[in-house]
């Protein structure tokens, strides 16, 4: 069984709007339906919505009626919000962890990921990409032969490690019982006081499992709306897919 869990609690202050982030629309359509569609696409026999600002609002607005909710009280970092869902993650087969603010996530893209971790004999696989400027992302880093080390947080990143340009998208995929073991491991302690859910990996990785990131040519499709600009970035790549047939692809 594939599950998704969806990060969709956010206030998304940077918008300049009263708003949930995710039911912002591109074409009359929610940020967070286009993740749910890519996550229906890539093969998810079930959905989670983690909310948590006005999550009636959400539930309202979306157009994705067949997925559950989690209620996140609560911003205390990814790995809270994804221990908010716990109880939809359970421990059978694989769970991929999307953000609600990614719409030119594709299904392709997710399929490729899957893959990848299947093959590969994964306990965890992250989404990551090369960008330009990597400047407040969290870094993939890797050891001279190119083998994952570790992922880590921008803020809490040595010089030598924010010298990487390999940022970690947000979006995985989980060996869903060593999830659900690693998320009870994690601990707040760092520069936020936050529970982060890349601290799964090192958890995951120090048990002798598998820990992977899976680097696409082009950072595209993890990039995500954090303010207007954004938005508006994102409707002209939507808007181009949609003239190249390639929307969901």
């Amino acid at each position: 069984m594939l599950k998704a869990v969806i990060l969709a609690a956010g206030k998304g202050t940077r918008m300049k709007s009263d708003l949930p982030k995710v039911v912002h629309t591109i074409d009359d359509k929610c940020l967070v339906d286009y993740v749910v569609d890519a996550a229906r696409g890539a093969g998810a026999d079930a959905i989670c919505l983690v909310v948590g600002y006005q999550a009636d609002v959400v539930k309202d607005t979306i157009a994705s009626k067949d997925v559950v909710f989690a209620m996140q009280e609560q911003q205390l970092g990814t790995g809270h919000a994804v221990k908010c869902a716990k109880d939809f993650i359970g421990t059978e087969g694989e769970t991929m962890i999307l953000f609600g603010d990614t719409p030119l996530i594709t299904a392709r893209t997710l399929q490729r990921l899957l893959a990848h971790h299947k093959e590969n004999g994964n306990a965890v696989t992250v989404l990551s990409a090369q960008v330009d400027d990597p400047t407040g992302y969290g870094r993939i880093i890797r050891d001279a032969g190119g083998r994952f080390v570790k992922s880590v947080e921008h803020k809490d990143a040595t010089e030598e490690e924010r010298a990487s340009h390999e940022i970690n998208s947000g979006m995985y995929i989980f060996n869903t019982k060593e999830l659900s073991l690693a998320l009870e491991e994690i601990t707040p302690n760092n520069s936020q006081g936050e529970y982060y859910l890349p601290d799964t990996l090192t958890v995951i990785k120090n048990k002798g499992l598998r820990a992977d990131a899976f680097a696409l040519e082009n950072a595209e499709d993890i990039s995500g709306c954090n303010d207007r600009q954004q938005l508006e970035e994102a409707a002209a790549v939507i808007r181009r897919r949609k003239a190249e047939g390639t929307c969901i692809s």
